[in-house]
């Protein structure tokens, strides 16, 4: 830096001359616009209301109306690789980010950890003089991070953004969020019998912070990302929203993708003749069972009531959460930055088919590998959508969202995964109004975008790094008019299923995803003529096998300039649970200290699938009471509190009533050793861990039973692990949060998952805690 100064340096500073040029940071050039990017969650082409959807947005129609409505504009079919090639502009292997977080591996494109090379949007803008913002959902930090001391090397603040506000994960309770601001884990402000929900608490602080920059640097242009966690399970929602669709999916999923796919023609969206995919298109030897449609007529009528139920309070989910999204573009009107904001309004993969073929009330059933049963779900009808419940639709309407095409989220083959909503608007710089584009375009081009309207280039070279070319293109030129797609190849690949698109053709190898089957080298592969056969539903392989070759060696040349291989179509559950390093050794003792923040889930104690014991070391009062641990929420984990003088172990499976409870007679004022022992003695049906249960104060077994516990996390992304007092949503409807632990003196808790005897940990325990 020192020798891009021009001033002149003398021994005293009166005779010298100073030059501020080299210390200067840099500005935006001229007229840079600000960047709105709202990325919603699964959902497919024909949910919304300017695809000819049922959904009605009217936020998004008004930007669409004014803007421009893209219609095969296409992502990565789940939502940590998407959003990973919106964060950089390169392709979701190359980023390490081949699949979530939760199903990371040591292979280069599956590392869960984005390269150097691969510089993000946050960092090149944050260089180029904007203000950068992520709101709402990151599902980019690997999991042995998402914790209080982990690395913060990939969180948002250090990929180039100033703020960060949301949560960290795949998905959140919308009623009780797991919170994140900016580097450190938080509390909710107030809760929803105050009106409290994600989206609206999302919104409200991207309001805060974009005045709070106007406030101060009002020539400073600014990059939002809004990650709303809709339409991600769980589907939650005010009833008013909710109750705007009652009645309105009672024709069922195969009646709306009739209906729908006509809605679709008439718009513009797909051309005249778009022929409709099946239902369940894959053959039996390749299909994932969870991934079956049930037809709608073979439904009972208490089954129809319920299905149209789930699809009620998605659409209230989604509606109420453009309405939000509609506060900040009314907010962006009334100060006169929405004239020179390009938005881009998306959405990540398909529709999900993430709820089984009979919806949930308990999507964290689905990542147990545990049956959902409809008796249970319509017992729950009237309180899908409230906190009662963490629901999901049945996968019927996965594909009815997903017209006209084949499958879902996860299938990234088929369009029915890839092909999203794209809706871009910027009075400053597109004149056209309210047309649609065809153009072929991937979530790798928004970056390329980005920097094109604003007049910066990627760095061939960054903090020292040389780095990789984006993966994406410009869209601008799809501004001007609806002509010939300038992009010419876009790979596929996500959990065992892959496809390859170049210059208007698609191959496609049959494979369902996370299906076990392995053996991709019998898969048979596909051919569509997409410029021709928007729906993909006539297979030219026969007719095309020389075309059909040759993309399949288009598809293994990009593989290796990505690093795709190894294709991985194992298990959920063999694949969520597979260990990772972590940045703490493993160990079989782990010791809590009250009053600290929930530990998450993703680096708490594993007691799944194994024997475990917990002890805490208290000095109780008279009126003691309050919870010792928690782990988990309603939907799925185990408590140990004390009520009514007495001490209480629940442990909830999976939100399933009973809660399995053991309680102790009275407990006596003065210093106690309080604990539970779980030995595990088979698996049940469906894996979980069977075994006895007992309850300990010191010494002595005070109640014993039979119970059950999940062998999959408490949530995929829920309520951490808490001593002292229960967070968020609480483990047992005994108690409301937090439920303090007052009355007495709790020193801390040690969770032991080691197999030995739980009065050999005892002593151990005890003197181990009155040390700290």
């Amino acid at each position: 830096m020192t020798d891009d100064f021009t001033g002149r340096i003398e021994l005293d500073v009166r005779d010298s001359v100073p030059d501020w040029a080299p210390f200067e940071l840099r500005k935006a050039p001229e007229g840079a616009p600000n960047v709105l990017v709202v990325l919603y969650d699964d959902t497919g082409l024909a949910s919304w209301s300017p695809y000819g959807g049922r959904i009605n947005m009217p936020t998004m129609d008004r930007l669409a109306a004014n803007g421009l409505t893209y219609t095969q504009w296409h992502t990565t079919a789940l939502c940590s690789p998407t959003r990973s090639t919106m964060l950089t502009g390169r392709n979701h292997h190359a980023n390490g980010m081949g699949v979530i977080m939760e199903g990371t591996n040591g292979f280069p494109g599956f590392s869960g950890r984005i390269p150097e090379e691969c510089a993000s949007i946050g960092h090149i803008l944050q260089d180029n003089g904007y203000s950068t913002f992520w709101i709402g959902k990151n599902h980019n930090v690997p999991e042995e991070d998402v914790s209080s001391g982990g690395s913060r090397v990939q969180w948002p603040l250090q990929m180039g953004f100033d703020r960060f506000y949301g949560f960290l994960g795949g998905e959140t309770n919308n009623w009780y969020p797991d919170l994140v601001e900016d580097n450190h884990f938080i509390e909710q402000s107030y809760s929803p019998e105050e009106g409290y929900h994600l989206s609206k608490d999302l919104a409200d602080q991207a309001l805060t912070i974009l005045r709070d920059q106007q406030s101060s640097n009002p020539s400073k242009p600014w990059y939002l990302w809004f990650c709303p966690g809709a339409n991600h399970a769980p589907h939650h929602a005010p009833e008013e929203y909710i109750e705007k669709y009652r009645g309105a999916f009672d024709d069922g999923y195969e009646a709306y993708r009739e209906w729908v796919l006509q809605r679709m023609i008439e718009k513009g969206i797909l051309p005249e003749g778009t022929a409709m995919t099946p239902l369940n298109p894959l053959p039996d030897d390749v299909s994932n069972p969870g991934d079956y449609v049930r037809p709608w007529d073979e439904l009972s009528a208490d089954e129809k009531r319920l299905f149209s139920r789930f699809a009620e309070v998605f659409a209230g989910f989604s509606e109420y959460t453009d309405a939000q999204v509609g506060r900040i573009i009314d907010y962006l009107d009334e100060t006169g930055q929405l004239e020179n904001t390009i938005v881009f309004y998306c959405a990540d993969n398909g529709a999900s088919g993430e709820g089984s073929p009979d919806g949930s009330v308990n999507e964290n059933k689905f990542f147990n590998g545990f049956p959902d049963d409809v008796a249970e779900n319509l017992a729950m009808i009237d309180k899908i959508g409230s906190p009662d419940t963490y629901n999901h639709y049945p996968t019927g309407w996965a594909a009815a969202f997903s017209t006209p095409f084949q499958m879902f989220k996860r299938y990234s083959q088929f369009a029915g995964g890839t092909c999203d909503p794209m809706v871009i608007h910027w009075p400053k710089g597109i004149e056209a109004k309210g047309e649609v584009r065809h153009q072929y375009h991937h979530s790798t081009d928004v970056v390329a975008t980005v920097l094109d309207v604003i007049g910066i280039e990627m760095p061939e070279t960054y903090r020292g790094v040389k780095q990789r070319p984006l993966d994406g293109i410009s869209m601008r030129y799809s501004f001007e008019a609806d002509g010939p797609t300038e992009k010419k190849t876009q790979y596929y690949s996500m959990l065992g299923t892959r496809g390859i698109w170049q210059n208007g053709w698609k191959a496609a190898a049959v494979h369902a995803p996370i299906s076990g089957k392995g053996d991709f080298e019998d898969d048979r592969w596909e051919l569509y003529n997409v410029d021709e056969d928007r729906s993909e539903s006539r297979d030219l392989s026969a007719e095309e096998p020389e075309k059909l070759e040759e993309l399949i060696r288009v598809w293994f040349q990009e593989a290796d300039r990505n690093h795709v291989l190894p294709l991985d179509d194992r298990v959920a559950r063999e694949v969520l649970t597979e260990p990772r390093p972590q940045a703490e050794p493993t160990r079989e003792r782990y010791v809590y200290y009250p009053n600290t923040a929930a530990v998450p889930e993703s680096v708490a104690v594993s007691v799944r699938g194994r024997s475990f014991k917990i002890i805490a070391d208290a000095d109780l009062g008279e009126d003691a009471e309050g919870v010792i641990f928690a782990h988990g929420s309603r939907f799925g984990g185990h408590s140990l509190f004390i009520k009514d003088g007495r001490l209480f172990y629940v442990y909830n499976f999976l939100g399933i009533p009973p809660e399995q409870t053991l309680t102790s007679e009275r407990l006596t004022p003065g210093p106690h050793a309080l604990g539970m022992e779980f030995t595990r003695e088979s698996a049940g049906e469906h894996g979980e861990s069977v075994g006895t249960c007992r309850l300990y104060v010191d010494d002595q077994v005070v109640a014993e039973g039979p119970m059950r516990a999940q062998i999959g996390k408490f949530t995929l992304c829920g309520d951490g692990l808490c001593v002292g007092y229960d967070s968020a949503d609480t483990v047992s409807r005994q108690y409301t949060n937090p439920f303090p632990f007052r009355g007495g003196k709790l020193l801390g808790v040690a969770v032991d998952v080691s197999g030995e005897q739980y009065l050999d940990l005892e002593l151990e325990a005890r003197a181990m805690l009155s040390r700290e």
